[in-house]
């Protein structure tokens, strides 16, 4: 069954043709996980696709559609559970702003659904969230027991 989730919008403080730069190319997102994580993920990418294994567990991700400056279309590869995400950025109110938003179709059967679903949902929202702070030069607030 498809489980669609839709994040809250937000206003990151960089141009769409700038932040969609930041998200094409995979290879930007090995840089990401904070030194504390380091030694418990492995991350390997190129420009098209990441691969991830955290304790074991292995979480592909591949561009499927790159429309430049509007959306990023991200599937899933080589991961438990079959998903889709829709990266959108739209012109902000002001020039220089991106109105940001994420959008996830995941095949979860019903107790995948019922365990994950508002997880799901908090974790999209916080990473619109942890995006517009830190365009804004506030760090984003990483729980200590991630992993």
């Amino acid at each position: 069954m498809t489980a669609h989730y839709s994040s809250k919008h937000a206003l990151v403080s960089r141009s769409p043709e700038e932040l969609f730069m930041g998200f094409t190319d995979m290879r930007n997102f090995t840089r990401l996980a904070p030194e504390q994580y380091k030694d418990k993920v492995d991350i390997s990418a190129d420009y098209d696709s990441l691969r991830m294994t955290i304790q074991g567990f292995t979480i592909g991700l591949r561009v499927d559609e790159r429309q430049p400056y509007r959306l990023i279309r991200i599937g899933s590869a080589e991961s438990p559970v079959e998903f889709v995400a829709v990266l959108h950025f739209e012109p902000g109110t002001l020039s220089g702003q991106t109105d940001f938003s994420i959008d996830l179709d995941a095949n979860l059967n019903f107790m995948m659904k019922t365990m994950l679903g508002g997880k799901i949902q908090t974790v999209l929202d916080k990473i619109v969230d942890g995006l517009a702070d830190a365009s804004n030069g506030k760090m984003p607030n990483m729980p200590d027991n991630i992993f």
